[in-house]
Formats: structure tokens, sequence, C-alpha cells
């Protein structure tokens, strides 16, 4: 990824880097807050850019792991008073073995394509559904979490301030980013590139795409089920209706279309035009009185015709050959 960087594009990435460190020291609470909602869709859309942007298997319901981590996590932290980083590890095997059943049903019978994601999208409406009468669960009346002083920050139990809170999904954002450049120079990465390509000559070639396939949705579902663990105990609470609507994969997948899919940049670009652009209209429209409901939403839908028509690859690839900072042969990180 930083081969293909000029030498002014490391400096600017560096000056971001120390500028995302020290963020909490110069910012308000709301900055804050809207930064750690950037972080968060950069990371989910990092986790999803793994199976749409390199393998080619389209998602529309990727809230179903958002939802079954959070509520993995916190159900254990609640009613056994187990501790969020072991819960994280449950989440991981839960959100898996949920990706496991969709993408075996999916890939054994050979659904692809748009029958795929509308598979997706069953997928989380039954989960939802499920989770909106479970009672122990707190079913649609929704789950909490305990609050507890959020002037200390106890890390080992996701218990403090919006500071330590911000750090930890700057980290799982900048790891999400490492580890999704480390997949694509592996043999793995330039297979599911194969795949995503033409699947039917990456078969020719030997590759096994039931294998391959799985092994995307996979670590995809592994990676957005820990955003799901940040989501309950950042927030704490969870109700059916918030994490598993189809809405919330609108707004999961929204920021790597916006960005560039299967670009590794492409995904934070996006993220952060959306929720900077977003927010900064909800906050013109209330400082002269406006409430307008689902005006959120109307932007998104106006952002992607407007990416759709004018940049079909998204932002990040445009704007990195504006400003010159690829080197190389193009715009793929």
């Amino acid at each position: 990824m930083f081969s293909e960087l000029n030498s002014r594009a490391r400096g600017l990435l560096v000056a971001l880097a120390m500028l995302l460190l020290v963020l909490p020291f110069i910012a308000s609470n709301y900055v804050l807050s809207v930064a750690v909602l950037i972080l968060y869709f950069a990371y989910t859309g990092q986790a999803w850019n793994v199976m749409m942007g390199f393998c080619g298997q389209l998602s529309l319901g990727h809230a179903l792991y958002v939802g079954l981590g959070g509520y993995t996590a916190a159900a254990l932290f609640v009613h056994f008073g187990i501790g969020p980083w072991a819960g994280v590890l449950a989440s991981v095997i839960v959100c898996m073995t949920a990706g496991a059943l969709v993408g075996f049903l999916a890939f054994r019978f050979s659904i692809g394509g748009v029958y795929f994601a509308l598979l997706t999208i069953a997928f989380a409406e039954f989960t939802r559904i499920g989770f909106d009468h479970w009672q122990w669960l707190g079913a649609s009346g929704g789950f909490f979490l305990p609050v507890s002083q959020r002037e200390v920050s106890d890390l080992v139990n996701l218990r403090g301030s919006p500071t330590m809170f911000y750090y930890i999904i700057l980290a799982l954002a900048s790891a999400a980013l490492l580890f999704s450049t480390w997949l694509l120079r592996t043999r793995v990465g330039y297979y599911w590139l194969a795949i995503r390509e033409n699947p039917e000559a990456a078969e020719a070639l030997g590759i096994n795409l039931f294998r391959y396939k799985m092994l995307a949705v996979l670590i995809s579902a592994g990676m957005t089920s820990i955003a799901g663990v940040f989501f309950a105990f950042y927030y704490n609470n969870l109700f059916p209706e918030q994490v598993f609507n189809m809405g919330r994969s609108i707004e999961i997948i929204l920021g790597p279309i916006i960005g560039g899919v299967g670009t590794l940049f492409g995904p934070i670009v996006g993220a952060a035009l959306l929720t900077l652009l977003a927010d900064g209209i909800t906050e013109l429209l209330g400082a002269f009185g406006i409430e307008l409901s689902g005006i959120k939403q109307v932007f998104y839908g106006v952002c992607l015709l407007l990416v759709t028509m004018f940049l079909p690859n998204g932002v990040w690839p445009a704007l990195s050959k504006r400003l010159g900072v690829i080197s190389n042969r193009n715009d793929e990180e």
C-alpha cells in the first residue's frame, strides 16, 4: 500500500496520523463523537470491502454480523459477567458460524449475484424478527448494558470515557487497513481478485471458488462482529430494529461504494465524506430551526446517485489521481 504513495502523500498520511492521535486533546466532545462515527464506518466498510471489493460477493445484510456480535458480547457481560474481550472471541465465532451458514447455502447451491444479496437480506431480517421476540435479550424493548462512571476508563470491561472509545476504534480502523493491505498481498488476495473479475476463468485456472468465497465471507463476518461489540459497549444499548435493520447494512456499504469499492483508502474517504456532510447538513438545518425526518437518507441517496453518474469507480481513485499521490500502476489501494 505505502509503496504506491509518493513522498508528499506519505507526509500527508503521517500528518493525518499525528492529528488523529492528538485529536481528543484539541477537539470538543461533539467533534470527538463525529470522529468516532467516521472511524466506526471506516472499519465496518473495510470489513465489508473484503467480501465485496476483494472477492466480488455482494452482501446487503451485513447488519446481521453487527447485531449478532453486539448481542453476544453484551449478553455474556450482563448475564454471566464475562468481560468484553472474551466476548469478542465469542462474537467472532458466532458471526463466522452465521457467515458460514449463509455462504454454504449460497455457494453450495450456486446462488450468486443479486440472489446472494437477497439471501443476506433475508438472514438479517429473520434474525431481527427472532431477536424482536427474545425476552432474555430484552426483545423489542431493547437490551441495556450498565452505565458506570465515564470519567474513569476501565479498558478491561470497556467502561469509560469517549476518549477511550475513540482510541479503541482508531486502533481497530488502523488494524483493518493494515490487515486488508496484507490480505491483498497474499495468494488468497490474488485469488479473490481473480474470482471477482472472472469466476469462470478463475475456476478454469484451478482456483477453488467455494473455498475462497467462503473464506472471504468468514473473514468479513468476523471483522464486522468486532464492530458490533464496540457498538454495544459504546452506546450501552441494543435494539433489534436498530442493529439488524436494513438501513444499518446500507450505512455500512455506502462508505466503500462512495469512496471506491475494492480500494483500501476508499472506505475511509467514503466514511469521512458521508458522515461529515450528512452531519453538517443536519446541523445547518438545526441552526435554522428546521427538522426534516429522513434527511440523512435523502442525502445518502443523492450522494450515491452523483457518484454513480460522475465517479463510477468512487471518490478515492479519482481523488488520488487528481492529487498525484499514487506513484504506481493504478489505485488498487
